[in-house]
């Protein structure tokens, strides 16, 4: 349930009605808004506390929440969270934009990439170092070293980083390497993962299962905010559906129900969302204008050589540069900004 507080009511009074609700066993979460201060109760309530809370000075309304998920209902948390990490800002009004490669093959294939995403005004470089794959032959990627390679590239051309990490075991290095994480579609409902996850501060990006719901999906979120840690993303990756003309299927009615059901900010995958490169530019927009908070989007020099075989959904250097020069003038008609500095065209021929 939550309860609803008055706009006029102070600091000191709410501390009292929260001491007062944990008295009986539960646990309270506070979360004050522009408009009003609500006051979430985790665990389960004993339906007399919802009759006392009702009279008690200070208190406008108490509702009962039938959803399983409570820390990342916008029920909570009327207002959007937006998580602020070296000056930006997602889920506000600035869109982001996360590229790079599927998988860090070298420190020069690294540092390369990162010059480009950030020339084409990509704030976050995206890179696997441990990668999750179908088939146990397929490459697995580098390990901790291309933790380092990333960090010291997004250093050299200040950019934020974004790896994927599959294991409990592996939280602590890389939330050392990397400024967000990031939970694959396999490891959504993965919860030693997600409950480690809550543990660590760093930003954390969680992709939807191909074949999740909405709920399930917002429940494992439940599960790293539950854990202690705010800053989590919803990523929408593309769903299994009976299609095989594309890799996956881009549920871009995920944006905006998301953003009705939570208050996360929503981020969008066109590459694992349609497999196909030639889509990935017209996917980005419509993902954008649907309401996403940013992209992560798959960017390599020499895609049809790259080391994972993913290379049929990275775009060109020349492409994503011209992705996200659209982007900036497609931004301020959803109330976003994209005005990062962006080189010309031309740097990125041949």
């Amino acid at each position: 349930m939550i309860i609803v507080i008055k706009n006029s009511v102070t600091d000191e009074r709410i501390g009292e009605i929260v001491a007062f609700i944990e008295k009986h066993g539960v646990k309270a979460h506070v979360s004050r808004g522009t408009d009003r201060t609500v006051i979430g109760i985790i665990g389960k309530a004993d339906p007399v506390l919802a009759e006392q809370l009702r009279s008690m000075k200070g208190v406008e309304d108490v509702i009962r929440i039938s959803k399983s998920y409570k820390l990342a209902s916008r029920d909570f948390h009327p207002e959007n969270t937006v998580i602020e990490i070296k000056g930006i800002r997602i889920g506000g009004d600035e869109l982001v934009v996360m590229g790079g490669p599927c998988a860090v093959e070298s420190p020069e294939q690294i540092d390369k990439i990162a010059y480009l995403v950030k020339a084409a005004g990509g704030q976050v470089l995206r890179g696997g170092a441990f990668k999750p794959r179908t088939g146990p032959y397929s490459f697995q990627g580098i390990g901790v070293e291309g933790l380092k390679w990333m960090r010291e590239a997004a250093d050299r051309y200040g950019l934020l980083t974004i790896t994927e990490v599959m294991t409990p075991e592996y939280v602590e290095i890389c939330a050392q390497y990397s400024d967000m994480l990031q939970v694959g579609t396999r490891n959504m409902q993965n919860f030693d993962l997600l409950r480690k996850l809550g543990t660590v501060k760093n930003p954390v990006l969680l992709k939807r299962g191909f074949s999740a719901t909405y709920d399930e999906w917002l429940n494992a979120a439940e599960y790293i905010l539950a854990g202690g840690n705010p800053n989590v993303m919803l990523c929408e990756r593309g769903i299994r559906t009976f299609e095989t003309y594309t890799r996956n299927t881009l549920d871009l009615t995920a944006i905006p129900v998301i953003h009705q059901l939570s208050h996360l900010p929503v981020i969008a995958d066109p590459s694992h969302g349609t497999g196909r490169r030639e889509l990935v530019e017209t996917m980005s927009k419509a993902a954008v204008a649907a309401g996403a908070d940013g992209l992560i989007i798959e960017m390599h020099y020499d895609p049809d050589n790259s080391m994972t075989g993913d290379g049929v959904q990275s775009l060109f250097p020349d492409q994503f540069a011209a992705l996200c020069r659209d982007l900036e003038k497609l931004a301020p008609l959803v109330g976003k900004r994209f005005d990062t500095a962006k080189a010309p065209a031309d740097a990125f021929a041949g």
